[in-house]
Protein backbone atom coordinates (compact mmCIF):
# COMPACT_ATOMS: atom_id res chain seq x y z
CA UNK A 1 0.00 0.00 0.00
CA UNK A 2 2.25 2.49 0.94
CA UNK A 3 4.77 1.49 -2.38
CA UNK A 4 1.26 2.34 -3.90
CA UNK A 5 1.11 5.60 -2.59
CA UNK A 6 4.93 6.46 -3.36
CA UNK A 7 4.13 5.80 -6.62
CA UNK A 8 1.27 8.57 -7.38
CA UNK A 9 3.63 10.96 -4.80
CA UNK A 10 6.56 10.36 -7.35
CA UNK A 11 4.28 10.96 -10.88
CA UNK A 12 2.69 13.95 -10.08
CA UNK A 13 6.39 14.97 -8.87
CA UNK A 14 7.39 14.62 -11.83
CA UNK A 15 5.12 16.41 -13.90
CA UNK A 16 5.83 20.03 -11.63
CA UNK A 17 9.47 18.86 -12.38
CA UNK A 18 9.07 18.67 -15.98
CA UNK A 19 6.39 21.36 -16.51
CA UNK A 20 8.50 24.15 -15.06
CA UNK A 21 11.48 23.55 -18.04
CA UNK A 22 8.67 22.81 -20.39
CA UNK A 23 6.78 25.98 -19.96
CA UNK A 24 9.77 28.35 -19.92
CA UNK A 25 10.67 26.57 -23.32
CA UNK A 26 6.65 27.06 -25.01
CA UNK A 27 6.70 30.57 -23.28
CA UNK A 28 10.37 31.70 -25.87
CA UNK A 29 8.09 29.60 -28.68
CA UNK A 30 5.19 32.25 -28.17
CA UNK A 31 7.34 34.72 -27.72
CA UNK A 32 9.47 34.02 -30.80
CA UNK A 33 12.79 33.72 -28.76
CA UNK A 34 15.41 31.78 -30.25
CA UNK A 35 15.90 27.84 -28.90
CA UNK A 36 18.45 24.70 -28.67
CA UNK A 37 16.07 23.31 -31.28
CA UNK A 38 15.85 26.01 -34.19
CA UNK A 39 18.52 24.50 -36.18
CA UNK A 40 16.68 21.26 -36.18
CA UNK A 41 13.31 22.73 -37.26
CA UNK A 42 13.70 25.45 -38.92
CA UNK A 43 14.17 23.74 -42.14
CA UNK A 44 10.78 22.15 -41.29
CA UNK A 45 8.57 25.20 -40.10
CA UNK A 46 10.40 27.12 -43.70
CA UNK A 47 9.05 23.73 -45.78
CA UNK A 48 5.31 23.60 -44.61
CA UNK A 49 4.91 27.73 -45.00
CA UNK A 50 6.37 27.48 -48.34
CA UNK A 51 3.69 24.13 -49.23
CA UNK A 52 0.87 25.99 -47.42
CA UNK A 53 1.74 29.42 -49.20
CA UNK A 54 1.63 31.03 -45.64
CA UNK A 55 3.95 33.92 -44.74
CA UNK A 56 4.71 33.44 -41.02
CA UNK A 57 5.64 37.14 -39.95
CA UNK A 58 1.71 38.26 -41.44
CA UNK A 59 -0.18 39.87 -38.07
CA UNK A 60 -3.33 38.46 -37.42
CA UNK A 61 -6.44 39.82 -35.57
CA UNK A 62 -8.09 37.87 -32.73
CA UNK A 63 -11.26 37.13 -35.95
CA UNK A 64 -8.64 36.16 -37.91
CA UNK A 65 -6.96 33.79 -35.83
CA UNK A 66 -10.60 32.08 -35.36
CA UNK A 67 -10.96 32.06 -39.13
CA UNK A 68 -7.87 30.29 -39.48
CA UNK A 69 -8.55 28.04 -37.11
CA UNK A 70 -11.74 27.09 -38.25
CA UNK A 71 -10.27 26.33 -42.11
CA UNK A 72 -7.50 24.02 -40.82
CA UNK A 73 -10.04 22.01 -38.85
CA UNK A 74 -13.19 21.81 -41.20
CA UNK A 75 -10.63 20.75 -44.02
CA UNK A 76 -8.96 18.34 -41.39
CA UNK A 77 -12.66 17.07 -41.05
CA UNK A 78 -13.68 16.14 -44.81
CA UNK A 79 -10.43 14.02 -44.92
CA UNK A 80 -11.39 12.31 -42.13
CA UNK A 81 -14.99 11.55 -42.84
CA UNK A 82 -13.33 10.31 -46.62
CA UNK A 83 -10.83 7.74 -45.21
CA UNK A 84 -13.48 6.16 -42.35
CA UNK A 85 -16.33 5.78 -44.70
CA UNK A 86 -14.20 4.56 -47.57
CA UNK A 87 -11.65 2.05 -45.57
CA UNK A 88 -12.50 -1.07 -46.64
CA UNK A 89 -10.91 -0.32 -50.15
CA UNK A 90 -8.20 1.82 -49.28
CA UNK A 91 -4.34 0.98 -48.97
CA UNK A 92 -3.22 -0.39 -45.13
CA UNK A 93 -5.71 -2.52 -44.45
CA UNK A 94 -4.01 -6.22 -43.95
CA UNK A 95 -6.91 -7.56 -41.45
CA UNK A 96 -9.71 -5.84 -44.22
CA UNK A 97 -11.55 -4.51 -41.79
CA UNK A 98 -14.73 -2.96 -42.92
CA UNK A 99 -15.70 0.88 -43.54
CA UNK A 100 -17.93 2.72 -40.85
CA UNK A 101 -21.47 3.49 -41.06
CA UNK A 102 -22.00 7.75 -41.68
CA UNK A 103 -23.45 7.97 -38.15
CA UNK A 104 -20.51 6.26 -36.49
CA UNK A 105 -17.82 8.47 -39.32
CA UNK A 106 -19.77 11.32 -38.49
CA UNK A 107 -19.17 10.92 -34.85
CA UNK A 108 -15.42 9.86 -34.81
CA UNK A 109 -14.62 12.27 -36.91
CA UNK A 110 -15.71 15.41 -35.10
CA UNK A 111 -14.31 13.48 -31.92
CA UNK A 112 -10.78 13.52 -33.01
CA UNK A 113 -11.15 16.79 -35.02
CA UNK A 114 -12.38 18.45 -31.21
CA UNK A 115 -9.44 16.62 -29.56
CA UNK A 116 -12.40 14.60 -27.43
CA UNK A 117 -11.28 11.00 -28.72
CA UNK A 118 -14.88 9.70 -27.93
CA UNK A 119 -14.87 5.86 -28.96
CA UNK A 120 -17.97 3.92 -30.05
CA UNK A 121 -16.35 1.46 -32.16
CA UNK A 122 -12.86 -0.75 -30.98
CA UNK A 123 -9.91 0.52 -32.49
CA UNK A 124 -8.52 -2.92 -33.55
CA UNK A 125 -11.50 -4.26 -35.57
CA UNK A 126 -13.08 -0.82 -36.19
CA UNK A 127 -10.49 0.54 -38.21
CA UNK A 128 -7.76 0.09 -40.85
CA UNK A 129 -4.19 1.13 -40.67
CA UNK A 130 -4.72 4.27 -42.99
CA UNK A 131 -7.92 4.79 -40.28
CA UNK A 132 -5.38 4.64 -37.28
CA UNK A 133 -2.79 7.08 -39.15
CA UNK A 134 -5.15 9.69 -39.70
CA UNK A 135 -6.77 10.24 -36.68
CA UNK A 136 -2.92 9.83 -35.15
CA UNK A 137 -2.38 12.97 -37.36
CA UNK A 138 -5.48 14.64 -36.13
CA UNK A 139 -4.30 14.11 -31.88
CA UNK A 140 -1.66 16.35 -33.63
CA UNK A 141 -3.32 18.80 -35.28
CA UNK A 142 -6.33 19.18 -32.62
CA UNK A 143 -3.16 19.10 -30.04
CA UNK A 144 -1.65 21.96 -31.77
CA UNK A 145 -4.52 24.22 -32.48
CA UNK A 146 -5.18 24.24 -28.84
CA UNK A 147 -2.04 25.21 -27.95
CA UNK A 148 -1.79 27.72 -30.73
CA UNK A 149 -5.03 29.53 -29.12
CA UNK A 150 -4.00 29.57 -26.32
CA UNK A 151 -0.54 31.45 -27.17
CA UNK A 152 -2.74 34.46 -29.02
CA UNK A 153 -4.54 34.74 -25.97
CA UNK A 154 -1.14 34.98 -23.86
CA UNK A 155 -0.21 37.63 -26.73
CA UNK A 156 -3.76 39.33 -25.74
CA UNK A 157 -2.80 39.90 -22.24
CA UNK A 158 0.36 40.60 -22.73
CA UNK A 159 0.27 43.73 -24.84
CA UNK A 160 -0.90 46.97 -23.53
CA UNK A 161 -2.93 48.34 -26.98
CA UNK A 162 -2.79 46.10 -30.24
CA UNK A 163 -5.20 44.21 -32.16
CA UNK A 164 -2.20 42.49 -34.07
CA UNK A 165 -1.73 39.17 -31.95
CA UNK A 166 0.85 37.27 -33.96
CA UNK A 167 -0.08 34.48 -36.88
CA UNK A 168 -2.01 31.92 -35.93
CA UNK A 169 -0.47 29.47 -38.69
CA UNK A 170 2.90 30.24 -37.23
CA UNK A 171 2.12 28.88 -33.49
CA UNK A 172 0.62 26.03 -34.81
CA UNK A 173 3.06 24.37 -37.04
CA UNK A 174 5.82 25.61 -34.53
CA UNK A 175 3.44 23.57 -31.17
CA UNK A 176 3.64 20.83 -34.05
CA UNK A 177 7.03 20.85 -34.49
CA UNK A 178 8.87 21.91 -31.59
CA UNK A 179 6.66 20.45 -28.46
CA UNK A 180 4.54 17.88 -30.00
CA UNK A 181 6.93 15.97 -32.22
CA UNK A 182 9.96 15.65 -29.89
CA UNK A 183 7.64 14.58 -26.84
CA UNK A 184 6.20 12.18 -28.74
CA UNK A 185 9.27 11.11 -30.14
CA UNK A 186 10.56 10.09 -27.34
CA UNK A 187 7.67 8.50 -25.79
CA UNK A 188 7.32 6.70 -28.40
CA UNK A 189 10.44 4.60 -28.35
CA UNK A 190 10.39 4.29 -24.59
CA UNK A 191 7.10 2.47 -25.41
CA UNK A 192 8.58 0.41 -28.51
CA UNK A 193 11.90 -0.62 -26.28
CA UNK A 194 9.19 -1.72 -23.46
CA UNK A 195 7.55 -3.97 -26.05
CA UNK A 196 4.77 -1.58 -27.92
CA UNK A 197 3.74 -2.94 -31.35
CA UNK A 198 5.22 -0.16 -34.05
CA UNK A 199 4.67 -2.32 -37.46
CA UNK A 200 2.57 -2.34 -40.43
CA UNK A 201 2.05 -6.47 -40.91
CA UNK A 202 -1.39 -7.67 -39.95
CA UNK A 203 -2.94 -9.62 -36.96
CA UNK A 204 -0.10 -12.49 -35.30
CA UNK A 205 -1.28 -16.43 -34.47
CA UNK A 206 0.09 -17.28 -30.96
CA UNK A 207 -0.70 -19.75 -29.41
CA UNK A 208 -1.84 -19.25 -25.08
CA UNK A 209 -0.45 -21.40 -22.49
CA UNK A 210 -3.71 -23.26 -22.78
CA UNK A 211 -2.53 -24.58 -26.59
CA UNK A 212 -5.02 -23.08 -28.19
CA UNK A 213 -4.11 -20.69 -31.16
CA UNK A 214 -5.70 -17.08 -30.60
CA UNK A 215 -4.55 -13.99 -33.06
CA UNK A 216 -3.19 -10.40 -31.86
CA UNK A 217 -4.00 -7.59 -33.43
CA UNK A 218 -1.14 -5.36 -34.69
CA UNK A 219 0.12 -1.88 -35.72
CA UNK A 220 2.00 1.24 -35.62
CA UNK A 221 0.63 1.34 -31.76
CA UNK A 222 3.55 3.03 -30.29
CA UNK A 223 3.72 6.17 -31.88
CA UNK A 224 0.02 6.43 -31.95
CA UNK A 225 0.01 6.05 -27.95
CA UNK A 226 2.34 8.42 -27.59
CA UNK A 227 0.66 11.25 -28.98
CA UNK A 228 -2.95 10.64 -27.72
CA UNK A 229 -1.18 10.71 -24.04
CA UNK A 230 1.10 13.51 -24.94
CA UNK A 231 -1.56 16.01 -26.67
CA UNK A 232 -4.52 15.11 -23.99
CA UNK A 233 -6.44 12.99 -26.66
CA UNK A 234 -6.86 10.10 -25.39
CA UNK A 235 -8.50 7.80 -28.05
CA UNK A 236 -6.57 3.98 -27.80
CA UNK A 237 -5.64 2.24 -30.30
CA UNK A 238 -7.48 -0.98 -28.96
CA UNK A 239 -10.59 -0.75 -27.64
CA UNK A 240 -9.52 -1.34 -23.88
CA UNK A 241 -6.82 1.47 -24.25
CA UNK A 242 -4.36 1.92 -21.70
CA UNK A 243 -5.77 -0.82 -19.87
CA UNK A 244 -4.34 -3.13 -22.92
CA UNK A 245 -0.65 -4.62 -22.64
CA UNK A 246 0.30 -3.76 -25.82
CA UNK A 247 -0.83 -0.09 -25.27
CA UNK A 248 0.77 -0.35 -21.44
CA UNK A 249 2.88 -2.97 -20.77
CA UNK A 250 4.56 -2.64 -17.42
CA UNK A 251 4.49 0.58 -14.26
CA UNK A 252 6.96 2.05 -15.95
CA UNK A 253 5.19 2.71 -19.44
CA UNK A 254 2.36 3.60 -17.25
CA UNK A 255 4.56 6.24 -15.09
CA UNK A 256 5.40 7.63 -18.19
CA UNK A 257 1.74 7.83 -20.07
CA UNK A 258 -0.13 9.51 -16.61
CA UNK A 259 2.88 11.85 -16.70
CA UNK A 260 2.11 12.86 -20.25
CA UNK A 261 -1.27 13.47 -19.46
CA UNK A 262 -0.60 16.00 -17.02
CA UNK A 263 3.02 17.69 -18.29
CA UNK A 264 1.51 20.04 -21.29
CA UNK A 265 -1.43 21.40 -19.24
CA UNK A 266 0.78 21.97 -16.64
CA UNK A 267 3.48 23.39 -18.85
CA UNK A 268 1.30 26.32 -20.34
CA UNK A 269 0.67 27.11 -16.86
CA UNK A 270 4.10 28.45 -16.27
CA UNK A 271 4.75 29.13 -19.79
CA UNK A 272 2.26 31.98 -19.17
CA UNK A 273 4.03 33.65 -16.24
CA UNK A 274 7.18 33.38 -18.57
CA UNK A 275 5.27 35.44 -21.84
CA UNK A 276 3.20 37.79 -19.72
CA UNK A 277 6.75 38.11 -17.13
CA UNK A 278 3.92 37.13 -13.71
CA UNK A 279 5.48 34.70 -11.92
CA UNK A 280 3.26 35.13 -9.10
CA UNK A 281 0.05 35.18 -11.26
CA UNK A 282 0.91 32.14 -12.80
CA UNK A 283 1.90 30.02 -9.05
CA UNK A 284 -1.60 31.47 -8.13
CA UNK A 285 -3.12 29.92 -10.90
CA UNK A 286 -1.42 26.84 -10.94
CA UNK A 287 -1.78 26.36 -6.95
CA UNK A 288 -6.05 26.86 -7.34
CA UNK A 289 -5.94 24.12 -10.28
CA UNK A 290 -3.41 22.11 -7.61
CA UNK A 291 -5.90 22.22 -4.84
CA UNK A 292 -8.91 21.45 -7.20
CA UNK A 293 -7.21 18.41 -8.38
CA UNK A 294 -6.21 17.19 -5.26
CA UNK A 295 -9.89 17.44 -3.59
CA UNK A 296 -11.00 14.67 -6.44
CA UNK A 297 -7.34 12.89 -6.26
CA UNK A 298 -7.32 12.16 -2.46
CA UNK A 299 -10.79 10.89 -2.35
CA UNK A 300 -10.54 9.03 -5.11
CA UNK A 301 -7.58 6.75 -4.33
CA UNK A 302 -8.95 6.52 -0.41
CA UNK A 303 -11.89 5.02 -2.09
CA UNK A 304 -10.21 2.89 -4.85
CA UNK A 305 -7.73 1.27 -2.24
CA UNK A 306 -10.69 1.13 0.81
CA UNK A 307 -12.12 -1.56 -1.40
CA UNK A 308 -15.88 -2.34 -2.55
CA UNK A 309 -18.45 -2.24 0.89
CA UNK A 310 -20.70 -4.70 -1.33
CA UNK A 311 -18.17 -7.25 -1.76
CA UNK A 312 -16.75 -6.42 2.01
CA UNK A 313 -19.99 -7.57 3.05
CA UNK A 314 -19.28 -10.97 1.44
CA UNK A 315 -16.82 -11.25 3.89
CA UNK A 316 -13.75 -10.97 1.20
CA UNK A 317 -10.74 -9.19 1.91
CA UNK A 318 -9.44 -6.73 -0.57
CA UNK A 319 -5.87 -5.92 0.33
CA UNK A 320 -5.37 -4.60 -3.24
CA UNK A 321 -8.26 -2.15 -3.18
CA UNK A 322 -11.33 -2.41 -5.34
CA UNK A 323 -9.66 -4.19 -8.41
CA UNK A 324 -12.57 -4.80 -10.52
CA UNK A 325 -12.06 -3.47 -14.29
CA UNK A 326 -8.69 -3.10 -12.96
CA UNK A 327 -4.74 -4.49 -13.99
CA UNK A 328 -2.79 -5.85 -11.35
CA UNK A 329 0.04 -4.62 -13.04
CA UNK A 330 -0.83 -0.98 -11.99
CA UNK A 331 -3.04 -1.60 -8.59
CA UNK A 332 -5.69 0.48 -7.50
CA UNK A 333 -4.01 3.58 -6.30
CA UNK A 334 -2.30 4.04 -9.79
CA UNK A 335 -5.42 3.45 -11.71
CA UNK A 336 -7.55 5.93 -9.59
CA UNK A 337 -4.84 8.34 -9.80
CA UNK A 338 -4.73 7.50 -13.98
CA UNK A 339 -8.39 8.36 -13.75
CA UNK A 340 -8.32 11.67 -12.08
CA UNK A 341 -5.63 13.05 -13.94
CA UNK A 342 -7.46 11.94 -17.30
CA UNK A 343 -10.82 13.68 -16.42
CA UNK A 344 -9.47 16.60 -15.07
CA UNK A 345 -7.89 16.99 -18.40
CA UNK A 346 -9.02 16.57 -21.43
CA UNK A 347 -7.46 13.38 -22.31
CA UNK A 348 -9.92 10.52 -21.71
CA UNK A 349 -7.19 7.82 -21.88
CA UNK A 350 -7.69 4.97 -19.21
CA UNK A 351 -6.08 2.07 -17.86
CA UNK A 352 -8.88 0.67 -15.71
CA UNK A 353 -12.57 0.68 -16.58
CA UNK A 354 -14.07 3.96 -15.04
CA UNK A 355 -17.58 1.96 -14.93
CA UNK A 356 -16.24 -0.43 -12.43
CA UNK A 357 -15.18 2.51 -10.19
CA UNK A 358 -16.71 3.12 -6.85
CA UNK A 359 -20.04 5.38 -6.70
CA UNK A 360 -18.31 8.14 -5.43
CA UNK A 361 -14.71 7.99 -7.33
CA UNK A 362 -16.40 7.70 -10.31
CA UNK A 363 -18.48 10.83 -9.17
CA UNK A 364 -14.71 12.87 -8.68
CA UNK A 365 -14.16 11.85 -11.96
CA UNK A 366 -17.59 13.12 -13.28
CA UNK A 367 -16.80 16.44 -11.32
CA UNK A 368 -13.10 16.70 -13.03
CA UNK A 369 -14.65 16.93 -16.56
CA UNK A 370 -17.81 18.88 -15.24
CA UNK A 371 -15.13 21.88 -13.52
CA UNK A 372 -13.20 20.93 -17.08
CA UNK A 373 -10.41 24.07 -15.89
CA UNK A 374 -8.79 22.28 -13.38
CA UNK A 375 -5.42 21.58 -15.44
CA UNK A 376 -7.72 20.97 -18.57
CA UNK A 377 -6.61 20.03 -22.49
CA UNK A 378 -3.82 21.44 -23.95
CA UNK A 379 -4.03 25.12 -24.30
CA UNK A 380 -7.92 25.11 -23.96
CA UNK A 381 -7.77 24.11 -20.48
CA UNK A 382 -5.79 27.80 -19.41
CA UNK A 383 -8.93 29.27 -21.88
CA UNK A 384 -11.39 27.57 -19.97
CA UNK A 385 -9.84 29.28 -16.38
CA UNK A 386 -9.57 32.49 -18.34
CA UNK A 387 -12.89 32.15 -18.49
CA UNK A 388 -13.26 32.01 -14.72
CA UNK A 389 -10.69 34.73 -13.90
CA UNK A 390 -12.90 37.38 -15.92
CA UNK A 391 -16.21 36.52 -14.03
CA UNK A 392 -13.52 36.51 -10.73
CA UNK A 393 -12.73 39.64 -11.38
CA UNK A 394 -15.59 41.12 -12.30
CA UNK A 395 -17.46 40.20 -9.30
CA UNK A 396 -14.34 41.07 -7.09
CA UNK A 397 -14.10 44.69 -8.48
CA UNK A 398 -17.97 45.05 -7.57
CA UNK A 399 -17.34 43.82 -4.36
CA UNK A 400 -14.64 46.79 -3.47
CA UNK A 401 -16.48 49.35 -5.50
CA UNK A 402 -14.26 49.67 -8.48
CA UNK A 403 -14.47 49.21 -12.29
CA UNK A 404 -13.25 45.22 -12.60
CA UNK A 405 -9.88 45.57 -14.45
CA UNK A 406 -7.58 42.64 -15.29
CA UNK A 407 -3.98 43.62 -16.34
CA UNK A 408 -4.58 47.27 -16.97
CA UNK A 409 -7.89 46.61 -19.00
CA UNK A 410 -11.31 47.56 -17.76
CA UNK A 411 -13.57 44.76 -17.46
CA UNK A 412 -17.14 45.80 -19.08
CA UNK A 413 -20.82 44.43 -20.25
CA UNK A 414 -19.41 42.68 -23.65
CA UNK A 415 -16.90 40.79 -22.34
CA UNK A 416 -19.24 39.90 -19.17
CA UNK A 417 -22.12 38.63 -21.40
CA UNK A 418 -19.39 36.40 -23.36
CA UNK A 419 -17.88 34.97 -20.59
CA UNK A 420 -21.22 34.26 -18.56
CA UNK A 421 -22.56 32.39 -21.82
CA UNK A 422 -19.24 30.12 -22.05
CA UNK A 423 -19.65 29.38 -18.42
CA UNK A 424 -23.32 27.95 -18.69
CA UNK A 425 -22.70 26.47 -21.92
CA UNK A 426 -21.30 23.60 -20.60
CA UNK A 427 -23.62 22.64 -17.97
CA UNK A 428 -26.48 23.29 -20.41
CA UNK A 429 -24.97 20.40 -22.85
CA UNK A 430 -24.65 18.25 -20.60
CA UNK A 431 -27.54 18.29 -18.41
CA UNK A 432 -29.85 19.14 -21.59
CA UNK A 433 -28.14 15.77 -23.18
CA UNK A 434 -28.64 13.68 -20.53
CA UNK A 435 -32.51 14.92 -20.16
CA UNK A 436 -33.10 13.43 -23.46
CA UNK A 437 -32.18 10.08 -23.58
CA UNK A 438 -33.50 9.81 -19.65
CA UNK A 439 -36.98 10.20 -20.89
CA UNK A 440 -36.35 8.20 -23.52
CA UNK A 441 -35.72 5.09 -22.04
CA UNK A 442 -37.75 6.14 -18.73
CA UNK A 443 -41.29 6.35 -21.44
CA UNK A 444 -39.87 3.36 -23.68
CA UNK A 445 -37.66 1.13 -21.70
CA UNK A 446 -38.18 -2.23 -24.37
CA UNK A 447 -37.68 -0.16 -27.35
CA UNK A 448 -34.13 1.29 -25.59
CA UNK A 449 -33.30 -1.65 -23.86
CA UNK A 450 -29.30 -1.78 -25.79
CA UNK A 451 -28.74 1.47 -24.50
CA UNK A 452 -27.96 -0.15 -20.49
CA UNK A 453 -27.00 -2.69 -19.12
CA UNK A 454 -27.34 -1.30 -15.31
CA UNK A 455 -30.28 0.32 -15.40
CA UNK A 456 -31.22 2.22 -12.19
CA UNK A 457 -28.79 4.92 -10.44
CA UNK A 458 -26.23 3.67 -12.47
CA UNK A 459 -27.56 3.54 -15.46
CA UNK A 460 -27.99 7.44 -15.50
CA UNK A 461 -24.70 7.58 -14.63
CA UNK A 462 -23.93 6.23 -17.52
CA UNK A 463 -25.79 8.59 -19.55
CA UNK A 464 -24.56 11.49 -17.36
CA UNK A 465 -21.32 10.91 -17.81
CA UNK A 466 -21.58 10.33 -21.77
CA UNK A 467 -22.74 13.86 -22.02
CA UNK A 468 -20.28 15.35 -19.61
CA UNK A 469 -17.27 13.35 -21.47
CA UNK A 470 -18.71 14.97 -24.87
CA UNK A 471 -18.78 18.57 -23.42
CA UNK A 472 -15.55 18.30 -21.63
CA UNK A 473 -14.21 16.82 -25.17
CA UNK A 474 -12.47 14.08 -22.60
CA UNK A 475 -13.62 11.69 -24.59
CA UNK A 476 -14.09 8.69 -21.77
CA UNK A 477 -16.74 6.48 -20.88
CA UNK A 478 -18.51 4.32 -18.52
CA UNK A 479 -18.73 1.78 -20.77
CA UNK A 480 -21.88 0.05 -19.69
CA UNK A 481 -23.58 2.11 -21.79
CA UNK A 482 -24.93 0.79 -25.66
CA UNK A 483 -23.41 3.52 -27.48
CA UNK A 484 -22.80 2.54 -31.20
CA UNK A 485 -26.55 4.04 -32.19
CA UNK A 486 -27.52 6.80 -34.62
CA UNK A 487 -28.95 8.54 -31.63
CA UNK A 488 -25.76 8.26 -29.44
CA UNK A 489 -23.31 9.24 -32.77
CA UNK A 490 -25.33 12.03 -33.43
CA UNK A 491 -26.05 13.74 -30.16
CA UNK A 492 -22.88 12.88 -28.92
CA UNK A 493 -21.69 14.79 -31.68
CA UNK A 494 -23.16 17.80 -32.13
CA UNK A 495 -22.30 18.41 -28.16
CA UNK A 496 -18.91 17.98 -29.22
CA UNK A 497 -18.61 19.89 -31.58
CA UNK A 498 -20.41 23.46 -29.67
CA UNK A 499 -18.63 22.12 -26.50
CA UNK A 500 -15.03 22.60 -28.32
CA UNK A 501 -15.04 25.58 -30.58
CA UNK A 502 -17.78 28.13 -28.82
CA UNK A 503 -15.55 28.01 -25.60
CA UNK A 504 -12.54 29.00 -27.62
CA UNK A 505 -14.50 31.71 -29.42
CA UNK A 506 -15.76 33.22 -26.53
CA UNK A 507 -12.25 33.74 -24.69
CA UNK A 508 -10.08 34.70 -27.43
CA UNK A 509 -12.94 37.09 -28.56
CA UNK A 510 -12.64 38.28 -24.84
CA UNK A 511 -8.69 38.62 -24.83
CA UNK A 512 -8.84 40.22 -28.41
CA UNK A 513 -11.72 42.97 -27.53
CA UNK A 514 -9.44 43.83 -24.17
CA UNK A 515 -6.00 43.90 -25.89
CA UNK A 516 -7.93 47.02 -28.06
CA UNK A 517 -8.66 48.44 -25.14
CA UNK A 518 -6.55 51.03 -24.01
CA UNK A 519 -3.89 50.53 -21.17
CA UNK A 520 -4.82 51.40 -17.92
CA UNK A 521 -1.85 51.42 -15.36
CA UNK A 522 -2.70 49.60 -11.82
CA UNK A 523 -3.10 51.94 -8.80
CA UNK A 524 -3.62 51.45 -5.24
CA UNK A 525 -7.36 50.47 -5.40
CA UNK A 526 -6.64 48.09 -8.48
CA UNK A 527 -7.28 44.52 -7.35
CA UNK A 528 -4.88 42.18 -7.44
CA UNK A 529 -5.17 39.07 -9.33
CA UNK A 530 -1.30 37.59 -8.26
CA UNK A 531 -2.43 36.84 -4.81
CA UNK A 532 -4.07 34.16 -2.26
CA UNK A 533 -7.08 36.24 -1.51
CA UNK A 534 -7.74 36.72 -5.56
CA UNK A 535 -7.07 32.61 -6.20
CA UNK A 536 -9.58 31.64 -3.78
CA UNK A 537 -11.87 33.83 -5.02
CA UNK A 538 -11.67 32.33 -8.51
CA UNK A 539 -11.90 28.97 -6.69
CA UNK A 540 -15.07 29.90 -5.19
CA UNK A 541 -16.43 31.10 -8.47
CA UNK A 542 -15.26 27.99 -10.10
CA UNK A 543 -16.84 25.86 -7.35
CA UNK A 544 -20.30 27.72 -7.16
CA UNK A 545 -20.66 28.22 -11.15
CA UNK A 546 -19.34 24.88 -12.55
CA UNK A 547 -19.55 21.95 -9.48
CA UNK A 548 -22.61 23.39 -7.93
CA UNK A 549 -24.95 23.38 -11.08
CA UNK A 550 -24.54 19.42 -11.74
CA UNK A 551 -25.51 18.51 -7.61
CA UNK A 552 -28.51 17.92 -8.46
CA UNK A 553 -28.10 15.08 -11.35
CA UNK A 554 -24.85 13.76 -9.13
CA UNK A 555 -27.66 13.16 -6.46
CA UNK A 556 -29.47 10.80 -8.78
CA UNK A 557 -26.35 8.74 -10.11
CA UNK A 558 -23.09 8.29 -8.04
CA UNK A 559 -24.61 9.58 -5.17
CA UNK A 560 -27.86 7.62 -5.08
CA UNK A 561 -26.00 4.18 -5.76
CA UNK A 562 -23.27 5.24 -2.53
CA UNK A 563 -26.11 5.16 0.05
CA UNK A 564 -28.07 1.86 -2.23
CA UNK A 565 -25.06 -0.02 -1.02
Amino acid sequence: MNTEILGVVFMYVAVVALAIPLGRYIGKIFNEENTWLDRIFDPLDKLFFKLGGIDPTREMNWKQHLGALLVINGVWLVVCLFVLMNMSWLPLNPDKNSSMSWHLAFNTSISFITNTNLQHYSGETGLSYLGQLILMVWQFVSAATGIAICGVVFRAMKERTTNKLGNFHCYFVRSCTRILLPLAFIGAIVLLLNGTPMTFEGKDTITTLEGHQQQISRGPVAAFVAIKQLGTNGGGFYGSNSANPMENPNYLTNMLETVYILLIPTALVFSLGYVLKRRKLSLVIFSVMTIGFLCFLVPAVYYEMRGNPAVSQLGIRQTAGSMEGKEVRFGSAASAFWAISTTCTSNGSVNAMHDSLTPLSGMFALLGMMVNCFFGGVGVGFINFYVFIILAVFIGGLMVGRTPEFLGKKIEAKEMKIAMMVALLHPFLILVGTALPSYLYANNPEAYASWLNNPGYHGFSEMLYEFTSSSANNGSGFEGLGDNTPFWNLSTGIVMLLARYIPIIGPVAIAGILANKKYIPEGNGTLKTDTATFGLLVFAIIIIVAALSFFPALTLGPIAEYFSM
